[in-house]
């Protein structure tokens, strides 16, 4: 029985980690900020089911993993330069306490330093006393809900300059079609293949793409 339960506990810890999976993937890497773009770029093009929502999400998980295979490697180095097991709970918390630094590494580069102090003095209004006596701005308690909220206040910000060209052309063909005294055209009729021809025309699927890239360098 003794030779079983360090399995069991393998296989437990396991199945959990591959049920998180999917929220780590959101929370704590850039998927989250590629997602939102994707989904605002196609709105801001006005075809609201083109590229449809699986391949958007296929895009985004690629160029996540993209991104994230630095931090990804250096993970898998650290646990075998210190040979982590994963046979008792000591052996879960020591893991734990490996991968913890390269992804408190990563998540203090891209959180917003305004938004890891709230987090932090947040703990002040909503905490106990004993459950804030230790917590810092670079815990990952409070550096996960600001990479969240920094990622997604960017992705925002790429989103609205993204459609202000594109809101232009529909302004431009509505008041077109008004002057002409075409008021029974629906401007996306006109509008929409305006502006996937623009969007086109600039290469702007593969300049998109690599700017969402590069915000990850340096």
């Amino acid at each position: 029985m003794s030779e079983f339960e360090p399995n069991l506990i393998g296989i437990i810890v396991v199945v959990a980690s591959l049920g998180l999976l999917p929220l780590a993937v959101v929370t704590m890497t850039s998927f989250l900020k590629i997602a939102v773009v994707l989904f605002l770029i196609r709105n801001a093009l006005g075809v609201q089911q083109t590229p449809p929502n699986l391949v958007l999400y296929g895009i985004a998980l690629v160029l996540t993993v993209y991104i994230t295979t630095p931090l990804i490697g250096d993970m898998v180095y650290q646990l075998e330069t210190h040979n982590t097991q994963v046979g008792t709970m000591e052996d879960i918390k020591a893991t734990g306490e490996v991968l913890r630094e390269p992804l408190k590494e990563y998540l203090s580069t891209y959180a917003n330093e305004r938004e890891r102090a709230f987090f932090l003095d947040a703990t002040q209004d909503i905490w106990s006393q004993q459950a804030r006596d230790n917590v810092q701005d670079d815990d990952l308690v409070t550096l996960i809900p600001a990479f969240v909220t920094s990622e997604l206040a960017r992705a925002f910000e790429i989103g609205f300059l993204i459609y202000i060209p594109f809101l232009v052309i529909d302004l431009i063909v509505a008041n077109v079609l008004m002057a002409m005294g075409m008021v029974m055209v629906a401007p996306p009729l006109i509008s929409v293949p305006l502006k996937i021809f623009l969007f086109v025309a600039v290469d702007g699927w593969s300049r998109l793409m690599h700017g969402l890239i590069l915000s990850y360098g340096g």
